[in-house]
């Protein structure tokens, strides 16, 4: 089985860093084929600049192999041809928009499932804010993820508990980021902020550096 990487917005600089030298690293290193989505960020027309940035990021860290995919649509999750590239990825990094369409467009797709197989065969499959919210809420449960909370998340908390009482809530800062590594239910904070746990009426804090343990 692979990995997951989630991150609470504002990706691409220089404090996150850390998370995703990370992911290269669980990867295989510098030359493992990064494929990364821009979806989220289609309904704002953004995904062509989105995904070139993404590009960027990776590129500035050394990778060596990081294509940021056409995969922008419901018609393009299921191009066979995607699908294919996103099996033999190492990593899958899901972009910031809108949490509904991304999930719209990837639910039950050939793109999904060939995420799926990557992931099983020791893929990083990760994502930040929106990218990160599919991977909890819709396809996770009962883990659901509050990206952007040190600046704006945090608003929503108070009504996500009384609408979902039973689930575990992911509160993420931005420019902060989980992984799980080794044993999958031990997750580490990288980056400059903080992640919080709600559980009913705990909540637990964690910063940069810290372990904690969360099943999945």
């Amino acid at each position: 089985m692979g990995y997951i990487l989630l991150e609470g917005g504002a990706e691409f600089g220089g404090d996150m860093e850390a998370a995703d030298r990370r992911a290269l690293e669980l990867a295989g290193g510098l030359h493992a084929p990064i494929s990364i989505i821009p979806a989220a960020a289609a309904p704002a027309k953004d995904h062509q600049n989105a995904g070139n940035n993404g590009v960027q990021w990776f590129r500035s860290l050394g990778a060596t192999n990081v294509t940021a995919l056409p995969l922008i649509d419901r018609e393009s999750a299921e191009d066979r041809g995607l699908a294919e590239i996103l099996r033999k990825s190492g990593i899958i990094y899901m972009l910031g928009g809108s949490p509904r369409y991304l999930e719209q467009c990837l639910r039950a797709s050939a793109a999904w499932q060939a995420i799926l197989t990557a992931y099983e065969m020791g893929a990083v499959v990760g994502g930040s804010s929106a990218g990160a919210m599919v991977l909890c809420e819709h396809y996770y449960d009962p883990f659901s993820l509050i990206p952007h909370y040190d600046t704006f998340g945090y608003g929503w908390l108070d009504l996500l508990l009384q609408l979902l009482p039973d689930s575990i809530f992911i509160g993420i800062d931005e420019q902060t980021g989980m992984v799980n590594g080794g044993l999958k239910s031990r997750w580490q904070v990288y980056g400059k902020g903080t992640v919080r746990l709600f559980r009913s009426n705990e909540k637990s804090t964690f910063g940069p550096g810290q372990v904690f343990e969360l099943l999945i």
